[in-house]
C-alpha cells in the first residue's frame, strides 16, 4: 500500500466549488479497485491551499483510476478551478504510527 498526495491551490472565488466537486466524487473515488481512503485537507494559513491524501494497494490500480473516463472527467472540472499548477507525491510509509493504546 501506499499514498497519493496531491497538492492544489485554487482560486479563491472558487475554493467552495472545489470543495463541493471534491464531496461529490469522494466516495466514487474511495470506491475504485485498490482504494481504500481518500482525505481532504486544507491549509490553516493559506485558505485556498489543499491536499488529498488517498491510500493505494499497488501502482497499477492508482494508473488504471487516473486513464478512466471518471478521472478524466473529475480533473476536467477540478483543473478549471486551480489557480497554479498541482503537485503530486506517491510516498511509502517508511516507520508505522506508535499505537493509541501503547503502554507509557
Amino acid at each position: 500500500m501506499f499514498t497519493r498526495i496531491v497538492k492544489m491551490r485554487f482560486k479563491q472565488e472558487k475554493v467552495k466549488d472545489f470543495i463541493d466537486h471534491f464531496e461529490s466524487v469522494r466516495e466514487k473515488v474511495e470506491n475504485q479497485p485498490g482504494c481504500s481512503l481518500v482525505i481532504l485537507y486544507q491549509d490553516k494559513k493559506d485558505s485556498n491551499l489543499f491536499f488529498t491524501y488517498s491510500n493505494w494497494d499497488k501502482e497499477s490500480d492508482l494508473d488504471t483510476y487516473r486513464n478512466s473516463d471518471f478521472f478524466k472527467g473529475v480533473w476536467q472540472q477540478t483543473k478549471q478551478l486551480f489557480d497554479g499548477k498541482p503537485e503530486a507525491w506517491s510516498i511509502n510509509k517508511v516507520v508505522p504510527p506508535i499505537p493509541l493504546n501503547r503502554k507509557k
